[in-house]
């Protein structure tokens, strides 16, 4: 038997409730998967380049790695670039929490009039918080009014009517809508000429690859057997979750929970401080995979003093069943 505790990001602690040890016949570390589990596991940082939609760039993905399945989280219309998650076959299961965690940008705003960049400055600030926004007509979503939030929004330089500038918002934010509704603050109009996504979620421009070095690498593997690249290139799928607080669970709890059962407080091992009810939550192995997500119905400190009662409600099961014995009746 061997314990193990996956590293935890530095504004959590990790509480033990019960000493709990792992068996290693039964799953794996994320990083100790074989290259086939590495892939299925998996998701890739793209540079996406102007052009494709982003369910093409999806689709080539696809096609590269010779997998059935691959979704992307966060779309960019076809002449945005920058950074998109793309997850891979099993890991696509998870790719819904990269649509509403927050994004950065980096874009030109065309004015329609000539403004001074005081003025320019005066009506972004407007634009800070909380906001109000339509959907553009050609949005796969219904319109109405929605709000998002808009945590900074700063003016790098101004040349004539083009303003470059940084923004940081809530996912699902429409920067094209937010450009136009600073050009009416100005009162002469204004249009998204340029966008660059900069990061989504934790996940940084500097992360990103190229689809071609995805290519080179998958030939190399198959061609030469070197996985070194791929393994470089692709991401485990627990590092989608490394936002979230995380609950840890026993060997005995793992396979019900792949198979629709709610967490109970008799499987957890380990609670990760801070969680409240409502909070989403990853479910994970002593050996740090994940084995769902789902919705917390105690805060951390019900669940470290309760000996019964269900901790959290799954939303979305991640391990495939049988990875783990059954250990329930």
């Amino acid at each position: 038997m061997a314990v193990y505790c996956s590293s935890v990001p530095p504004a959590r602690k990790r509480l033990v409730k019960s000493e709990a040890e792992t068996n290693p016949s039964y799953g794996k570390e994320p990083k100790r998967r074989n290259i086939e589990e590495f892939i299925e596991n998996g998701f890739v940082i793209i540079d996406k380049p102007s052009g494709p939609t982003s369910h093409q760039v999806a689709g080539w993905i696809k096609e590269i790695l010779h997998v059935k399945k691959a979704g992307h989280g966060g779309t960019l219309d076809p002449k945005v670039t920058g950074v998109l998650v793309v997850a891979i076959e099993n890991a696509t299961k998870a790719i819904g929490l990269m649509h509403s965690i927050d994004k950065e940008y980096v874009g030109v705003m065309r004015l329609h009039c000539d403004a001074d960049a005081r003025e320019v400055k005066k009506a972004m600030k407007k634009f800070v918080g909380r906001i109000w926004q339509m959907p553009p007509k050609e949005a796969a979503v219904k319109r109405q009014l929605r709000q998002k939030t808009i945590h900074y929004l700063n003016m790098i330089e101004m040349d004539g009517r083009d303003v470059l500038f940084k923004v940081g918002c809530e996912g699902g934010t429409y920067i094209r809508v937010l450009c136009e509704d600073i050009g009416k603050e100005l009162g002469c109009g204004a249009h998204m000429h340029e966008l660059r996504r900069t990061k989504s979620g934790l996940f940084r421009e500097e992360d990103a690859i190229i689809l071609q070095d995805l290519l080179d690498a998958y030939i190399f593997w198959k061609e030469d057997g070197e996985e070194k690249f791929l393994r470089k290139f692709i991401h485990p799928v627990e590092e989608m979750l490394s936002h979230l607080p995380a609950i840890i669970v026993k060997d005995s709890a793992v396979d019900a929970i792949c198979h629709g059962a709610n967490v109970a407080i008799p499987g957890i091992a380990m609670v990760d401080t801070g969680i409240r009810k409502g909070n989403v939550v990853a479910i994970k192995t002593l050996k740090g995979e994940a084995v769902a997500i789902g919705e917390a119905l105690m805060k951390t400190r019900e669940i470290m003093e309760q000996d019964t009662g269900i901790a959290v409600d799954i939303k979305r099961v991640i391990m495939k069943p049988g990875t783990y014995p059954k250990m329930w009746k």
